[in-house]
């Protein structure tokens, strides 16, 4: 079952999937309509598939996905997801509000599976009986009520995420947001700004201090996270895109085409070459 509330003003749009096999995500192939997504899974343990890499979505767990990711489940009908865009709900705008941004999404932990007690999934399903009686409602309510329960499902997961990270387990919640902070600024950055010292100056540190704070908090190098981050992107071009290595080089910042080239070998495990030759015999499609 689908459910959809649309405005066409705002161009606002939230959809309820409940034991659907049309849920996935395309990703990069319809970046026309990004939508931010989060599955339940009601059944038993399934694979995930997000950006080509395969993952076990344990029975009982909620998995946060971003709008860019391309994901398909094993058994999607065992799933109770929403998804929402921007203009139904902007979860930067509102993360006074939330406090989800780079952690649930964004952040550099994922994927996130984030394991619901019982008490919690009894939560999840009552939520989800809230969110079917309010689909008739077809008022000028309708929209701020689903936006509501959209809130409330965004913070449970929250809370039982921080709940769950050894991170917050350890250390104080200011600390814990640098890193959140720093997240949010890599995912709206890295396309233009590949250095550590742009980060830093950005939240007010040195970069040693950085490097020094994440250290201290377990985390990975804030220039490994910058490094990853540009990988991930510059993979689902090579998956989803005919772009070519040069286009893709200047989308992600690259001065020419050969630095790209030399830090894809250093850092994503391959030559470009070789990665399209990797992907093109996974898809049966070499020779």
């Amino acid at each position: 079952m689908i459910n959809e509330y649309k405005d066409a003003i705002t161009l606002a749009r939230f959809t309820m999937h409940s034991n659907s096999a049309s849920l996935k995500g395309a990703g990069l192939l319809n970046p026309i309509a990004p939508l931010n997504t989060f599955v339940y899974n009601k059944g038993k343990d399934q694979y995930v598939t997000i950006d080509e890499v395969q993952y076990t979505m344990p029975e009982g767990a909620i998995l946060p996905l971003v709008s860019l990711q391309n994901f398909t489940f094993e058994n999607p009908e065992a799933l109770l997801a929403w998804q929402f865009n921007r203009e139904f709900y902007c979860i930067v705008d509102h993360d006074a509000e939330v406090g989800c941004v780079g952690f649930l999404f964004y952040g550099i932990e994922h994927p996130m599976f984030i394991q619901l007690p019982a008490a919690a999934r009894e939560d999840i399903l009552h939520l989800e009986r809230q969110f079917m009686d309010e689909w008739p409602a077809k008022d000028g309510f309708q929209g701020e009520m689903l936006r509501t329960l959209l809130k409330q499902l965004i913070i449970k997961t929250t809370r039982l995420a921080k709940q769950q990270s050894e991170g917050y387990q350890h250390f104080s919640e200011d600390k814990m947001d640098l890193i959140r902070k720093f997240a949010l600024q890599v995912e709206s950055n890295y396309k233009s700004e590949h250095t550590v010292k742009f980060y830093a100056d950005s939240l007010h540190k040195s970069p040693k201090t950085l490097s020094n704070i994440f250290a201290l908090l377990r985390q990975p190098a804030p220039s490994k996270i910058i490094q990853q981050r540009i990988i991930l992107e510059a993979k689902r071009y090579l998956h989803y895109t005919d772009k070519s290595a040069k286009e893709i080089a200047y989308e992600l910042g690259f001065e020419s085409p050969a630095h790209f080239s030399r830090f894809f070998k250093l850092h994503g495990g391959s030559t470009i070459s070789a990665f399209k030759a990797a992907r093109s015999l996974k898809d049966g499609t070499a020779g």
